[in-house]
């Protein structure tokens, strides 16, 4: 009895590895080659005695396969972050601002300014 169950267990021990070997396991990659045949001359120069000749063969050459991308294509996503713009377009446009207005005008010209600035810089940084 005891040779029986040993043999049994050792059948299904090596049995069941062999059962697994081809399954598909996921995150593993499968990798499929396309050929061509490609024909090739070589000039094989000579002298007067000797003439020369031409050397023909084809090779085998890899080549990407049809229908298949090696790259994968990435989908371009455009936040319109504009705060590089509108940081130095507030800047100058405060600039702006406090170079040509004068006196009691100074205490609006310069907010609006900025303010005018950031939206412009805003836009020309591509929001």
């Amino acid at each position: 009895m005891k040779i029986n169950s040993a043999i049994l267990s050792m059948v299904l021990i090596t049995g069941s590895t062999s059962v697994f070997a081809d399954d598909y396991q996921k995150g593993f990659s499968s990798s499929r080659t396309c050929t061509r045949n490609e024909y090739r001359e070589e000039y094989i120069p000579g002298t007067r005695n000797n003439p020369g000749y031409i050397k023909k063969w084809e090779e085998t050459v890899e080549v990407p396969c049809p229908g298949v991308s090696s790259t994968t294509n990435k989908n371009k996503f455009d936040n319109n972050d504009c705060s590089e713009g509108t940081i130095a377009g507030g800047i100058l446009g405060g600039g702006l601002a406090t170079a040509i207005s004068r006196g009691k005008d100074r205490w609006w010209a310069i907010p609006a300014g900025i303010i005018g600035g950031s939206m412009v810089g805003c836009e020309i940084d591509g929001g």
